[in-house]
């Protein structure tokens, strides 16, 4: 009954205090290029004393053109010695700020990249999700009452600490949000914080599972990958009679045991419900169909928040399947390094964080062209994104690659269409994802194909001759239809100059299919993650830079007819 008070209350609060962001938003995309302006202007003047600022001069820098003569386009590694000082201790090296802690983060290779956070960041991140979350309150107000599960995601590593101090990683995956808000968020959500110290993913799994049952009044999800989600509720169907006799008992018994003090601690927050488990146990033995499961443990769910473009929207069908009752909403394109875009109820794409950073638009096909700025975008036109933030980043290429759907008031919305440097190339073939990405839903349409996984890599061992492999899994599809979808896209991959020349010189052989038998999500998941990537965080991909997938993956090799 509390928790009934207690909801309304929080995310209220919540809803006011973001307004007034929300609010000076709104009119910041009337004038977007002033704006901007004053935003590149306030950063320069706040980091002319660090030594990056001293190097370039931002305290004569008097206009955006200056600026972008005086500083060049930079790339992570650029930044590396910088980063390596303010692990050691050093201050005011990119930004006058202190640094909070170091965000780790990755891409499809693994490489680690450690991303300064200071308070300037962390409130330009705010200036983009207090507007979020203002749109969708007022489009959703059965938001206001529920409560939600903000995407808690194991830790692998906890407590690490750089040479000087300064601590890696965030501690919980609300810092995007201000003090205010992560107290009123916590006090709101289904599923308690200290879930994310549980290492094993099963365990985790469990417990996650345990406190979304007891929550009857869940209204919204929010995760980055939507597999996350669907690999989530997938043991469900063996684990509810435990999980509903613990939630009678107030026990917790999951796969594998967990620390004492940690056991200690969540036991406390589950307290016996006898009433929720007649509840679950009844819903279980009336129905075996997920989606009828799912509406009736959670009959208040409106909203799921998750990625949903470039090659996630292939999982998005799994996912409206399962909750064919709920409202999809995209995540926009918010990266480690800064946010770009959030979502709007009812428009296209998603709106430019223009109070947040200062931002530049590589033309995608003219990239050797000089930057344009947010209001120079034309509608119909895809560009990659360049940051300059309050961390201390300086025109800084994201590597993304966005599309202009439109326009709110003069501010541009946004579509992310993919990484611009995903490239694989292992004997000179230089495969772009996007070009692998584009192909394969144009291929996968034509031959009638819904697969729930697919990506391209090349693998250099276990063949006779290195040779790129499409790893699928998809139900009630014959063989020889699978092998038809590999010579079509062995053919559209020969339309890249350089992979055609590697195939003719016999450095790769041609393409083939491997059948992936079940569980291709959870195993690329886990892999990944085993490669030092954050569950939440990992991206679906149709072209992986990395080999190794045939000793991973289970299943069968489709031979092509000659």
């Amino acid at each position: 009954m509390l928790r009934s008070f207690i909801c309304p209350l929080a995310n209220g609060m919540w809803y006011l205090s973001a307004i007034p962001e929300a609010l000076a938003f709104r009119r910041a995309c009337r004038d977007v290029a002033r704006v901007q302006q004053q935003r590149l202007k306030h950063i320069l003047a706040c980091n002319a004393e660090t030594e990056f600022g001293r190097r370039y001069g931002f305290a004569s820098i008097r206009s955006v053109a200056d600026y972008q003569a005086r500083v060049p386009l930079t790339r992570y590694d650029d930044y590396q010695g910088a980063i390596r000082q303010i692990g050691e201790g050093q201050s005011h090296i990119l930004a006058q700020d202190p640094v909070l802690l170091l965000e780790p983060t990755s891409g499809s290779t693994a490489a680690t990249k450690y991303i300064p956070y200071t308070p300037s960041l962390k409130a330009e991140f705010g200036r983009a999700l207090a507007p979020w979350v203002v749109d969708l309150f007022s489009h959703h107000p059965d938001l206001l009452f529920g409560q939600a599960y903000w995407s808690v995601t194991p830790v692998t590593q906890q407590n690490q600490r750089t040479p000087g101090g300064i601590p890696i990683g965030f501690e919980e995956d609300d810092e995007y949000f201000g003090p205010l808000q992560r107290h009123l968020i916590q006090s709101v959500m289904a599923v308690p914080p200290q879930v994310k110290q549980i290492t094993d993913i099963g365990a985790f799994r469990y417990v996650t599972l345990l406190f979304l049952l007891r929550c009857r009044r869940l209204t919204l999800i929010s995760v980055w990958n939507p597999t996350f989600l669907t690999l989530l509720v997938e043991p469900l169907s063996n684990w509810w009679p435990q999980l509903a006799d613990d939630i009678e008992q107030g026990t917790l018994s999951p796969p594998t045991s967990l620390p004492a003090d940690l056991q200690t601690s969540l036991l406390a927050l589950n307290r016996p419900n006898r009433r929720r488990a007649v509840e679950i146990r009844a819903v279980f033995q009336a129905s075996d169909h997920p989606s009828d499961i799912y509406v009736q443990l959670w009959p208040h769910l409106s909203l799921i928040s998750c990625w949903t473009d470039a090659h996630a929207a292939m999982h998005i069908p799994t996912l409206k399947a399962l909750f064919p009752r709920v409202r999809l909403q995209g995540k926009g394109l918010l990266a480690t390094e800064g946010v770009v875009s959030f979502p709007l109820v009812g428009e296209n794409g998603s709106i430019l964080a223009v109070r947040s950073h200062f931002y530049e638009f590589l033309p995608d096909d003219q990239p050797d062209q000089h930057p344009l700025l947010a209001h120079e975008l034309e509608t119909g036109k895809s560009y990659q994104v360049i940051l300059t933030t309050g961390g201390g980043l300086y025109r800084y290429q994201l590597y993304d690659l966005v599309e202009v759907a439109g326009r709110v008031g003069n501010c541009p919305r946004l579509r992310f269409m993919g990484k611009v440097s995903v490239i694989s190339d292992h004997f000179g073939e230089k495969l772009n994802e996007r070009h692998v990405q584009s192909a394969l839903t144009r291929l996968l349409e034509d031959h009638h194909l819904q697969p729930t996984f697919a990506m391209l890599a090349c693998e250099t061992e276990g063949l006779n001759r290195s040779a790129y492999i499409l790893f699928i899994e998809v139900e009630s599809a014959a063989d020889d239809i699978l092998l038809e979808l590999g010579t079509a896209l062995e053919m559209a991959l020969q339309q890249n100059f350089h992979y055609r020349y590697c195939r003719d010189l016999g450095q790769l052989d041609r393409l083939q299919l491997f059948r992936i038998r079940d569980g291709a999500a959870e195993t690329y998941l886990t892999t990944c993650q085993a490669q030092g990537q954050r569950a939440g965080d990992i991206k679906p991909v149709a072209l992986h830079r990395l080999g190794g997938w045939l000793a991973v993956f289970s299943g069968d090799a489709l031979k092509p007819s000659e």
